[in-house]
């Protein structure tokens, strides 16, 4: 099995498209195709189901693509390493993030990295968590930054940054900020939630909690990105249940404490693969995020 053989596969398998694919190559169509044809016959298995209009993935498919991604990831990474003991950081680092992540100011701290490291491509992705830990354990992504979704794997590791409470938004006039008072899941149970997707990391955390308190809620208002959670909330079309910093964004909102959950329910992590296919460049921002001196966001700025 030669490397281009797997390049060949996964470029197909991203592109869905063997001319497409040929042509991000710079490899002739019929060239593509034969090296496609050599890796199923060494595994004596179909990759691909083709039509007409494009090519989808057979099962046999779906299994080596996510080894063959690691593969490569690998081959990149041993390449970056033997550039890096020569003295030269160079390749490329593909990061992940989610919206709004606490521990990080994520354009800070790409900024500082690349003026220490101009030969590296940066290419940065954004996500929800449960995405982004498939992503780096695919390979496909360097590291990301997300919340805690998962236990550590054989191919996924964590690196914890920080942590904070559940808040809950809601506006002036709700009952809730009539009251005034921290507040029990279970106050909360007739209410209108505002929240997001389900693969965001605050999303699950905040059903884990509620799921562990034995509260049922519903979702009614669902979101993908932080300013239209709080323009929902400040309208007063929902409450909102998020990490705490995210009360910074929208001061005139009021926020309370929800107690009877874990203090800790948000916990956001540097997501790598495990510590030997970690790529030089990845290593090179963690150092750099945990001893540099970068210039923190302004109030109530977005960290990420």
């Amino acid at each position: 099995m030669e490397l281009r053989h797997l390049q060949h596969f996964v470029a197909v398998a991203e592109d869905q498209h063997f001319t497409r694919a040929a042509e991000r190559l710079m490899v002739s169509q019929s060239g593509l195709s034969a090296s496609i044809r050599a890796l199923e016959r060494e595994l004596r298995a179909p990759l691909f189901v083709r039509t007409t209009r494009r090519v989808t993935l057979t099962e046999a498919g779906r299994a080596l693509l996510g080894e063959a991604e690691r593969i490569l990831a690998q081959v990149r990474s041993a390449h970056e390493a033997v550039a890096a003991v020569q003295g030269v950081l160079r390749g490329t680092l593909a990061l992940g993030t989610e919206q709004c992540i606490a521990g990080v100011h994520v354009a800070g701290l790409l900024a500082a990295f690349r003026r220490r490291h101009p030969d590296v491509e940066i290419r940065l992705r954004q996500a929800g968590s449960g995405a982004l830990a498939e992503e780096v354990a695919a390979g496909r992504l360097d590291l990301a930054f997300a919340y805690r979704t998962q236990d550590d794997t054989d191919q996924l590791r964590s690196v914890a940054l920080t942590s904070e409470p559940i808040t809950v938004l809601c506006h002036p006039s709700h009952r809730l900020a009539t009251a005034g008072a921290a507040v029990l899941p279970e106050d909360l149970g007739g209410e209108v939630f505002v929240d997001f997707h389900p693969d965001w990391g605050p999303r699950r955390a905040t059903d884990a909690a509620f799921a562990s308190a034995g509260v049922r809620r519903t979702v009614a208002l669902e979101v993908n990105d932080v300013h239209s959670l709080l323009d929902l909330v400040d309208e007063n079309l929902g409450i909102a249940v998020v990490p705490r910093h995210f009360r910074h964004k929208r001061p005139a909102l009021t926020a309370l404490a929800l107690q009877d959950t874990d203090e800790a329910a948000y916990e956001t992590v540097a997501l790598l693969p495990p510590e030997t296919a970690t790529s030089p460049a990845a290593r090179a921002l963690i150092t750099l995020l945990e001893t540099g001196d970068l210039t923190p966001p302004p109030d109530g700025a977005c960290p990420s």
